[in-house]
């Protein structure tokens, strides 16, 4: 069984296949284009999945889900290169972020007719 991931180790994890496989790391900005590319991909398969979009004839995956997990795997992979390269520890940057908008949107969303409709 595999060891569970933490952000962390994740982090690490990315960063000893980029040493190790990739060579190195992409500059920052073909990496940020990576990540539109790939997040592309998971916008490609929600359209058609959840949108009103289909499928061309034969390019529909066997598995939807797994085609989906896949895609966004792709774009954390994207993102983890990023902060690596940038000295973000992503554990700290999104414990930061969740406070905030716990407390920024404590009561907003509770109070949107949009969403209680």
């Amino acid at each position: 069984m595999a060891k569970p991931l933490t952000l962390q180790t994740y982090q690490a994890a990315v960063d000893a296949w980029i040493q190790e496989i990739g060579v190195r790391y992409f500059d920052p900005l073909t990496n940020l284009g990576v990540l539109m590319e790939e997040a592309g991909e998971v916008a490609r398969l929600i359209i058609r999945t959840d949108g009103e979009q289909s499928f061309k004839k034969g390019h529909k995956p066997v598995d939807l889900q797994e085609a989906l997990a896949d895609e966004l795997a792709d774009v954390l992979f994207c993102i983890t290169c990023l902060a690596n390269q940038k000295g973000i520890d992503l554990t700290a940057a999104l414990q930061k972020n969740l406070a905030k908008k716990t407390g920024r949107d404590k009561e907003r969303h509770a109070n949107n007719q949009k969403l209680t409709a």
